[in-house]
């Protein structure tokens, strides 16, 4: 990164921990975001660059992991079977978390608080994930030329990478932080290939 791209990860880092400490502390419902931004030493105003609310500031991770691997499918070989891609664009994901600072761990773990705590944050986890789902369908389906209003392949292969990416993320362990998450999620795409691999082109 850049001397302005490093000094704009390090105010999203300020907010976010500004943020996740509030919401802990005083409950989500009850922390503003002038409070947040006055935590971090910024002004709302800036705080409104990074995020676009606090759901988009506890979100933002999916956000994040949409982007890593809709850009890794795109770099994907056209004629790569679906399923390949997917699988490449989910471990491009997994490297990155791999990369996981301690502090990235701790600020995994009060989400996961945060989540638990705030079942409206929840579900609109939930809704987040089926909008990427819905955005690497048509990803697949436009790297194969089909539509996938009319077959189902594109839907099957996203389906089956992104349930490694549910297990991982179930995982039963307390605390379960970003690298058990991606053990669980390795060994779960592992199976799912061994299963798809014997005749399948996908």
């Amino acid at each position: 990164m850049g001397l302005r791209e490093r000094k704009k990860e390090k105010t999203r880092l300020a907010l976010q921990d500004a943020a996740f400490e509030l919401f802990l502390e005083q409950g989500y419902d009850s922390t503003t975001i002038d409070q947040i931004a006055a935590a971090a030493d910024v002004s709302p105003r800036t705080f409104f660059r990074y995020f676009t609310g606090k759901d988009h500031l506890v979100l933002w991770f999916h956000e994040q992991t949409e982007r890593t691997m809709l850009e890794a499918l795109a770099e994907r070989p056209p004629d790569e079977p679906p399923f390949a891609s997917m699988t490449h664009a989910l471990r491009a994901l997994l490297r990155t978390m791999e990369l996981s600072t301690p502090e990235d761990n701790a600020r995994f773990l009060k989400v996961r608080r945060l989540l638990d705590a705030n079942p409206h944050l929840a579900s609109a986890t939930f809704a987040r994930v089926i909008e990427t789902e819905r955005r690497l369908v048509e990803a697949i389906a436009a790297r194969r030329g089909v539509d996938p209003g009319r077959t189902p392949l594109p839907h099957l292969v996203v389906t089956f990478v992104m349930a490694a990416m549910r297990i991982g993320f179930t995982c039963p362990a307390d605390p379960c932080g970003p690298r058990e998450i991606v053990r669980r999620m390795e060994e779960t795409l592992q199976l799912v290939e061994r299963s798809l691999r014997p005749g399948w082109d996908v």
